[in-house]
């Protein structure tokens, strides 16, 4: 077990249709401020053009588990959006996480996927297959607070989702027996607070970002505030 005074450190799950490149900015600042940070890709995020049986949820939470297991510090885990599905599942009993950080995150309970969370029908596993397309309108769900240069970049680089990780459900919870925070972002278009609101509930504390869907691009010193914050152990 690692000495529990050690400096933690970050692994940084992306969300949907995004990889590690989304991070970017954020590890760059975090580097700056003395942190050590971690990205891990997601297997559900796959190239234009797949098909049939395709990575799902369990699949990332696999990899993810991985990195948690590989890292020697105790670990602030902070998933954005879809991500915090499979950061949900893979922190369960993991003895070196230190945090779990929901931003606009799905911190989704046993037995709930993405399209049940909110009152879907849960699908046959067995029969799903393929892709859910890049969200419509993506520069104004995901990115309506990001600067033009970032939001075109980041446009350019978004890939389809796997159906299959969207309709797997959580086996495991961390959040419950882990500490946990929740950065509401209070101009989401995409995730509106409404529906980050019982997600946020879950968590042990919530905190307020005045942004958009995906505060790593259009406020990064912000974000890392408050996760410098929450490392800390301190309270707003």
């Amino acid at each position: 077990m690692n000495d529990s005074r050690q400096r933690p450190e970050f692994l940084l799950v992306h969300g949907a249709w995004h990889r590690s490149w989304c991070w970017r900015g954020v590890q760059d600042i975090l580097t700056d401020r003395g942190w050590t940070s971690h990205t891990v890709d997601l297997p559900s995020v796959v190239a234009e053009g797949s098909t049939g049986k395709l990575p799902g949820l369990m699949d990332d939470a696999r990899v993810v588990r991985e990195k948690i297991d590989a890292v020697r510090a105790p670990l602030v885990v902070v998933g954005h959006s879809y991500g915090g599905a499979p950061v949900t599942e893979a922190s369960a009993g993991a003895a070196n996480v230190s945090h779990l950080v929901y931003v606009a995150a799905f911190a989704l309970d046993v037995g709930e996927s993405l399209m049940t969370c909110f009152g879907g029908e849960q699908p046959d596993l067995a029969t799903v297959e393929g892709v859910i397309p890049v969200r419509e309108n993506p520069a104004a769900t995901l990115y309506n607070d990001v600067p033009d240069g970032p939001r075109e970049a980041a446009l350019a680089r978004l890939l389809p989702q796997s159906a299959l990780s969207f309709a797997e459900p959580v086996q495991r919870a961390g959040w419950k027996s882990l500490p946990s925070s929740y950065l509401m972002c209070d101009q989401d278009r995409s995730l509106p607070p409404s529906y980050q609101e019982p997600f946020a509930g879950r968590t042990g504390a919530t905190y307020h970002l005045a942004g958009g869907h995906t505060p790593m691009l259009s406020m990064p010193d912000r974000l890392v505030d408050l996760l410098e914050l929450i490392a800390r152990g301190t309270t707003a």
